[in-house]
């Protein structure tokens, strides 16, 4: 293992996609990363060039890896460890709109319910499981 060698939970800890290396390794180990299409290990060792796909929230990102680091810096440093591909952000970008949208759509109740419409509630809620 020479100098230039970085394992896989490093570099994504490394690279900010995770806040801890702990948490790198139990994404990698529950399948969550894939590394140039395929599950991997903890112990893969990081290549230039290839492709990782990480969960990021509601997200799965794809990204390319330009550089290795096995150290942790400063956010501006670690972007420059990778590149998101073209495919995965235009992905990304139209589903975090289909999310604005859904929740746009879904009106938050005017007012808690009185004591009157509490009670057809659980009359509703009543029928429904007699059923």
């Amino acid at each position: 293992m020479s100098d230039n060698d970085v394992r896989l939970d490093k570099w994504l800890w490394a690279a900010r996609f995770f806040k801890t290396r702990g948490l790198a390794k139990k994404a990698i180990e529950g399948g969550k990363v894939n590394y140039n299409g395929a599950r991997a290990k903890t112990s893969k060792l990081v290549e230039k060039g290839a492709l990782v796909k990480v969960p990021q929230g509601w997200d799965i990102l794809e990204v390319e890896v330009l550089s290795l680091s096995g150290q942790r810096r400063g956010a501006p440093e670690a972007r420059l460890l990778y590149q998101e591909t073209p495919d995965s952000e235009t992905r990304r970008l139209k589903e975090a709109e289909s999310r604005r949208l859904a929740n746009q759509a879904m009106q938050p109740p005017k007012h808690r319910p009185d004591k009157r419409e509490r009670r057809h509630i659980q009359r509703f809620q009543r029928q429904d499981t007699e059923t």
